[in-house]
């Protein structure tokens, strides 16, 4: 009766183990994905702030609309789309970001307006008129 008892308890506690263990990898590849999904929505950021700085009516010119993202995020790639724009309407721009995820593509998209800037040089010469001196 005790070496049933003893069976018993050993598989309860082999088939307790493997679940636990499959929640703690459930867990953690949840957790991965949500840092890459965060790591995606700020080079999302990052490349929207650049297109409203630089203006969007001449990015598309002046600067690359895709490319791979600076290091540490250099396994990311970005992709940027702009419609509109015409008769003083704000842009339509989507930016795109993708990785690899275990042999999988994934990507983050983001779609905004932003208006072109009036008044402004393209891109003007922000050197002081006098040299500056430091003591």
């Amino acid at each position: 009766m005790a070496l049933v008892d003893a069976l018993v308890a050993t598989v309860l506690l082999g088939l307790s183990l493997a679940v636990i263990l499959s929640l703690v990898s459930r867990a953690l590849t949840l957790q991965r994905q949500g840092e890459q999904m965060e790591v995606a929505a700020m080079l999302i950021d990052e490349q929207l702030n650049l297109v409203l700085a630089r203006g969007p009516d001449s990015y598309q010119n002046r600067f690359g609309l895709a490319g791979k993202c600076d290091a540490p995020y250099q396994d990311y790639s970005y992709q940027l789309e702009f419609a509109g724009g015409t008769g003083g309407d704000a842009y339509l721009v989507t930016a795109t970001v993708t990785w690899r995820d275990s042999g999988r593509v994934r990507s983050e998209s983001v779609q905004t307006r932003i208006a072109a800037r009036r008044g402004d040089e393209a891109d003007p010469d922000r050197k002081p008129a006098e040299v500056v001196e430091r003591f």
